[in-house]
């Protein structure tokens, strides 16, 4: 019997025992879906043709017989369509405009840019400052950095401060350098680089100390930012999304007065995602929230720890900050070689040696937390991984999960090996291959180049794997895409040797993840007892050119089986 017709020995039971029913007899449930193909990503990858739900879980998955074995108020036609796990997006930072931001990540050219700034300056009059997010040079007409000059053009009179895409480096016109002391004698910034045009002035861009510049930006209230969160988490299920870990959170607000001072600030804390999910958890994904350290004494204060909560959320590891290094939209990431064409250049780490990144390990393991902090360099993942394995030995940590963000480089033979030996696991962005193509084709040359974003080599050595998207862009068909395809956004293949298969890339966006939230059990397959979070698809993953995963649809997104996104009716609730 082929995967793809094989059917859930727990499925046959049922159907076993439906045949010795009396004639008519069957089983009252709550919903089911039939009539397609649905991948259950167990451990097989077994291919079935009905599931049925009940109370929120999975109770039988298998052929075509189940529909008369079982009857429910609601059953869905899936007409051929493809069902599956839904996805979880493993690195996922939710935003929310504040009143002041310009949406520049949908800015097309520099000039559309500018006149988005000019608006907002006109809206908020003269001294305001002015701040947004995600503008990248791949994706303007002009295929350049904004420079200062550009949004002094656009806005003299109020400071102005546009973070790039990823959040590694930010652009500043006149006002906002002078408000922050920044000039031509300002010295090189602890961890960051403030660039410089040809004449030797600051050109606006600063890598990876985007603080220079947002620490003087008003703070908006959380009530005022707080309904743009739900809206962000709100979209996750119309991609397919049914479970995040959420990036770079804060416990400052929870801990107390004297400790807080010592507590980095985040916009969003955990204290708040409460608040969110106890009001509207029913429609947004499951989630894990990481924090970010927040020093030895408040983490020994902080009463709660990872795991803590329930399956809508609950704490995550200590992540993704303090970071090991920058990131390649800096460019800081710490390389082991020289950066191309930027000889003496290998970004930096953002621990003083590695003393100081072992006693951050240390105190989360000796709190009983996970880790999972931020390493996009060689370097980088390199020194962590030897770090982690020392904590996890001293700390007799055997099942802690505790995992890499980004690996966006391939380490080290002798560092892979190192990870697959005591259980370091990887959470990695593929997606960031098609995006940041660009990036890496100025920045890196050679193998380290093909071997960008790495997915099949790790493996090989043993590396757990899974994905997310750390929102570049938050799009499980891009990560899909670059995985199967390796292809970047300008249709180049990249180290095809780190290809993996359909099979493979599904598995990293579906099953793989709840391992990291230690939630294997419970989400991630379409198997008997697991949690309905399901997606339907408008075609089949499996088998379609690769280059159609791009254009493939969400018809349907179930989260404990109810309908939370519903394309074709165009309603929330999917009624």
């Amino acid at each position: 019997m082929t995967k793809a017709t094989k059917v859930l020995s727990s499925a046959l039971a049922i159907q076993l025992a439906w045949l010795a029913m009396p004639a008519g007899a069957q089983t009252q449930a709550d919903l089911i879906l039939h009539n397609g193909k649905i991948l259950t990503v167990d451990e097989d990858f077994s291919i079935a043709e009905a599931i049925v739900v009940d109370d929120g879980r999975i109770v039988a998955v298998g052929s075509e017989d189940l529909v008369q074995a079982y009857t429910a108020p609601k059953v869905i036609d899936l007409n051929g369509r493809t069902a599956m796990p839904g996805f979880m997006d493993t690195h996922f930072h939710p935003s929310s405009r504040s009143p002041r931001s310009v949406p520049v990540g949908n800015a097309s050219s520099i000039a559309e840019l500018q006149e988005m700034v000019r608006a907002k300056a006109e809206e908020l009059g003269p001294g305001e400052w002015i701040t947004g997010y995600g503008w990248a040079e791949s994706n303007l007409a002009e295929n350049r950095n904004v420079t200062r000059a550009d949004l002094d053009a656009a806005a003299p009179d109020n400071p102005v401060a546009l973070s790039r895409a990823g959040g590694h480096s930010i652009v500043g016109n006149s006002k906002a350098l002078a408000l922050a002391g920044i000039d031509r004698d300002t010295p090189k910034p602890q961890r960051g680089v403030i660039e410089q045009d040809a004449r030797g002035e600051p050109n606006g861009i600063i890598r990876e100390r985007t603080d220079l510049l947002l620490d003087l930006v008003p703070d908006d209230s959380p009530e005022s930012l707080r309904q743009g969160y739900i809206d962000d988490l709100g979209r996750l299920p119309t991609l397919g999304i049914t479970s995040v870990i959420i990036a770079a959170t804060s416990i400052g607000d929870e801990v107390e007065q004297t400790l807080r001072p010592e507590v980095p600030e985040t916009a969003l804390t955990y204290k708040q995602l409460q608040s969110i999910y106890a009001e509207h958890g029913a429609f947004l994904p499951r989630a894990a929230a990481s924090i970010t350290h927040p020093g030895s004494a408040a983490l020994a204060a902080y009463p709660h720890k990872t795991g803590d909560g329930d399956f809508r959320l609950r704490l995550g590891p200590i992540g993704e900050a303090p970071a090991v290094d920058g990131g390649f939209t800096g460019p800081t990431a710490w390389t082991s070689e020289d950066y191309r064409g930027q000889p003496g250049f290998r970004g930096q780490p953002f621990f003083e040696d590695e003393a100081d990144l072992k006693a951050l390990a240390d105190d989360v393991a000796r709190n009983g937390w996970q880790l999972g902090l931020h390493t996009i360099g060689d370097a980088a993942i390199n020194m962590a991984a030897r770090v982690y394995a020392q904590s996890m030995e001293e700390y007799g940590i055997e099942n802690g999960r505790w995992f890499l963000a980004h690996c966006t480089m391939l380490p080290s033979e002798e560092t892979m090996d190192l990870m697959a030996k005591v259980g370091i696991l990887a959470a990695a962005q593929p997606n960031f291959l098609y995006t940041l193509e660009s990036r890496y084709v100025q920045t890196l040359d050679g193998a380290r180049l093909e071997h960008n974003n790495p997915v099949a080599v790790p493996q090989q050595h043993g590396v757990f794997l899974a994905f997310g998207s750390d929102n570049l862009p938050t799009d499980p068909r891009i990560g899909l895409y670059a995985a199967i395809t390796r292809k970047g956004m300008s249709g180049r293949v990249f180290g095809p040797e780190e290809a993996v298969s359909p099979e493979e890339a599904i598995r990293a966006y579906t099953a793989s993840g709840p391992y990291l939230t230690f939630e294997e059990e419970d989400k991630g397959t379409l198997e008997p007892g697991k949690l309905a979070d399901i997606i339907v698809l408008d075609r089949d993953p499996l088998t379609v050119p690769g280059e159609e995963l791009l254009a493939m649809q969400v018809d349907l997104t179930l989260i404990d089986g109810m309908v939370v996104y519903d394309r074709l009716a165009k309603s929330p609730s999917g009624e």
